[in-house]
């Protein structure tokens, strides 16, 4: 059996990997002590000076690891009693097992991943505060013009299930690409800094299609379609491993709505973290507050959303799941060992979509596999059902490419694989 390819590190000069230890996680733990001081007052009011020590604590341990990445020092054991520290401190004992003995103790350029379990720590009482929270709900706000049409455009669908096949068919596939382009909007990218989606996505659909890159949209229509005719019981059930807040969640909550009014599914399972991560990754406090915010909206197509969004949760054909596989170091290949009982639940669907970047680096083990590697080979036998990876491309890692289409794009555009600029709908699985 062929050797697997080597991890990807940020110890190569000028890689993606490398300028986001080098700079924009910085600038993230920057904007992160910033934000924790300016709501002093506000953990005072609410817990007196034990918030206050809280707060200071928790500066100085963001301050500390914002020093520690920048000189790229050892990685140290974590010292807290919360539920993953053994975990990730085994990992980091794996980590050190990799290395010869005269590479010394791994450091923060081994590994792009760590630096944010120290997020989800911060000291009681304030261990449940988001210091993202602003950052993505400016981010919802600055979109809200975009929002609005996404919201009126699906209205305008009503009854979906009254569309031709044709129709609905074109429909499925523009919201598709809706929910791609949204995942652009990634706070981590940015540095923290706005990532809002400020133009109607609509109208911009048919001018990005060739940056689409590998186009598996017709298996999935394919899927559904035979899901739908030959479920065994009534249930056509697809699950949604979710990644941005802000503008992108709701480009994926308007298609799942469309699923379940087009009949093309019966239930939506979405998963999302435990705790805030990597900036703008979906929580369940992030969840519950975009369907109140859309429902409370004042335009009235864009209410009507929220309104059926609230009733598909409150009658169960939402359901929101947080595990804390999700904000682990291991790759998804791990799961059935690490999270039987999430492999579990992801095994009953017709279909998993995976949104983003992140997911889709563990879905293909952090490695630098060859471009054109094919998926299901680089998935390492993680099959748990038919799955999907949506994603525009922020990470120097891609697969499944025809020979001679990686050469071409960096003739064109060096820097193809880490901008945003470059999407793919990659699917795995028996149709």
């Amino acid at each position: 059996m062929a050797e697997s390819p080597a991890f990807l590190s940020a110890q190569e000069v000028g890689s993606f990997a490398y300028l986001t230890i080098k700079d924009r996680t910085p600038q993230i733990l920057t904007k992160a002590i910033d934000t924790l001081h300016r709501h002093k007052s506000e953990f005072f009011e609410k817990h007196g000076e034990e918030g206050v020590e809280a707060e200071k604590k928790a500066i100085s341990l963001l301050s500390k690891l914002r020093n520690e990445l920048q000189t790229d020092k050892p990685i140290i054991p974590l010292v807290d009693n919360c539920v993953d520290a053994d975990i990730w401190n085994q990992y980091l004992e794996y980590q050190r097992s990799l290395l010869n003995e005269s590479d010394g103790e791994p450091r923060w350029k081994d590994s792009c991943k760590c630096f944010t379990h120290v997020f989800s720590h911060l000291s009681p009482p304030i261990h449940d505060f988001d210091v993202f929270k602003e950052s993505k709900e400016e981010n919802f706000f600055e979109s809200q013009e975009s929002v609005d049409a996404l919201c009126l455009h699906l209205q305008q669908l009503r009854p979906a299930r009254d569309l031709s096949e044709d129709r609905r068919k074109e429909e499925f596939l523009r919201l598709l690409q809706i929910s791609l382009w949204g995942n652009k909007c990634d706070l981590s990218l940015s540095g923290g800094e706005s990532s809002s989606q400020k133009t109607n996505v609509i109208n911009s659909l048919e001018g990005l299609k060739p940056f689409i890159l590998i186009d598996d949209t017709e298996s999935l229509w394919t899927l559904l379609s035979k899901c739908k005719k030959t479920a065994e019981t009534s249930v056509v059930r697809v699950d949604i491993v979710l990644d941005n807040s802000g503008f992108e969640l709701v480009t994926d909550l308007v298609f799942a709505d469309f699923l379940l009014s087009s009949e093309l599914a019966t239930e939506i399972h979405f998963h999302g973290k435990t705790i805030p991560w990597f900036v703008s990754d979906v929580t369940v406090h992030d969840f519950s507050w975009t369907v109140e915010h859309v429902r409370s909206s004042n335009q009235k197509s864009t209410s009507a959303c929220g309104a059926d969004w609230a009733d598909h949760v409150r009658m169960g054909r939402w359901t929101y799941h947080d595990h804390i596989f999700w904000t682990l170091p291991h790759p998804y290949c791990a799961m059935p060992q690490v999270a039987p009982d999430l492999y579990a639940e992801l095994q009953k669907a017709c279909l998993v979509l995976f949104k983003g970047d992140l997911n889709y680096r563990k879905l293909m083990s952090d490695r630098k596999w060859e471009f054109t590697t094919p998926f299901h080979q680089a998935l390492s036998g993680f099959h748990p059902a038919p799955l999907c990876s949506i994603r525009t491309l922020k990470a120097e890692l891609q697969v499944g490419l025809q020979p001679g289409q990686a050469e071409q794009l960096m003739a064109s555009d060096p820097h193809w694989l880490t901008t945003g600029k470059y999407g793919i709908f990659q699917f795995d699985g028996p149709l």
